[in-house]
């Protein structure tokens, strides 16, 4: 079909519309629908690829990984750096960098002050302390902000979505103390892959890629009359630092891990053994009018 009878398809389709309706999902289903038959016609797409397609689509909605699709396709990543683009048009710049949420967040994680320890579960692996101050922009502390932390086990799994762990394993909320500090116990996270031979998986394969991230810790940072924050940062030394699947590694985001031995470090921390420290400190921006929420309202379980 030339463009003039695609063109014309598309108008008979719209003319069906009447005045109910989001305006607004209508623009954008409309522009969707126009780019997919553009496509099907410039890369002559079969029927027998189209219905492939749409089963994919529909089993990867069953298995629950449309979450995963869209980190592995960029279309996470492309959300945040337009989001930055939108900061520097107001003005807003530096600070902690914002990346992925990914699907895997919980809320209601039980709230500490100050300190927090993760691993609720015993597992292998080496003990962690991060911590670090809350700031605001100017470099003012800020007392009473929320941390929320959360990662993944040894074999790359988040509780509530893994039932063999305990309920809130290796995640926490912690509010900063009086000088914004916050600070947390837990064990060095790995890295790990999509789900093998999932609906990610297939597609990646199919593209040629591989679905695996490096080992890191998502963070959620807020506090009244800031602009929410979601980061992460990795574990430097991965050997997928930056060759992320979901390409959420960003310059800023990946601080020293250092191993600690000193004897009387390992006593005042409780520890029988050396373990790794990692300090980072977190920047809220104050909200501004005329820029969006830093707040994503999406679908997340809750307990």
């Amino acid at each position: 079909m030339d463009k003039n009878q695609i063109a014309a398809l598309l108008q008979k389709i719209e003319s069906t519309e009447t005045a109910s309706g989001s305006a607004r999902v209508k623009t954008i289903v409309n522009r969707i629908v126009k780019d997919l038959f553009h496509t099907i016609e410039d890369l002559d797409i079969q029927p027998d690829e189209f219905w492939v397609a749409i089963n994919y689509l529909t089993e990867a909605g069953r298995s629950g990984e449309y979450g995963l699709i869209a980190a592995g396709l960029g279309f996470e990543h492309f959300l945040d750096l337009r989001m930055d683009e939108d900061d520097a048009k107001h003005g807003v710049t530096g600070g902690t960098p914002r990346t992925i949420e990914g699907p895997l967040y919980v809320a209601g994680a039980p709230e500490t002050k100050g300190m927090a320890r993760l691993d609720q579960d015993v597992a292998p692996g080496e003990v962690l302390f991060m911590q670090g101050q809350v700031r605001d922009s100017a470099g003012k502390v800020l007392p009473n902000a929320l941390v929320e932390v959360w990662h993944a086990n040894h074999l790359g799994n988040y509780s509530f979505f893994d039932s063999s762990q305990s309920p809130f394993n290796l995640r926490a909320s912690i509010r900063t103390d009086a000088q914004g500090r916050y600070r947390f116990r837990s064990l060095v996270p790995v890295g790990y892959s999509v789900p093998p031979k999932g609906a990610t998986d297939q597609l990646l394969t199919q593209l040629g890629r591989h679905g695996t991230r490096p080992a890191h810790i998502h963070f959620f940072v807020s506090a009244p009359g800031f602009r929410k924050l979601t980061t992460q940062i990795n574990i430097d030394g991965d050997p997928f630092l930056w060759d992320d699947f979901a390409f959420a590694t960003r310059e800023g985001l990946v601080p020293p891990i250092v191993r600690i031995t000193d004897a009387a470090a390992l006593r005042s921390n409780e520890v029988d053994a050396p373990f790794y420290s990692i300090d980072f400190d977190l920047t809220l921006h104050a909200e501004q009018q005329g820029l969006p929420s830093g707040e994503i309202k999406r679908p997340r379980m809750s307990v």
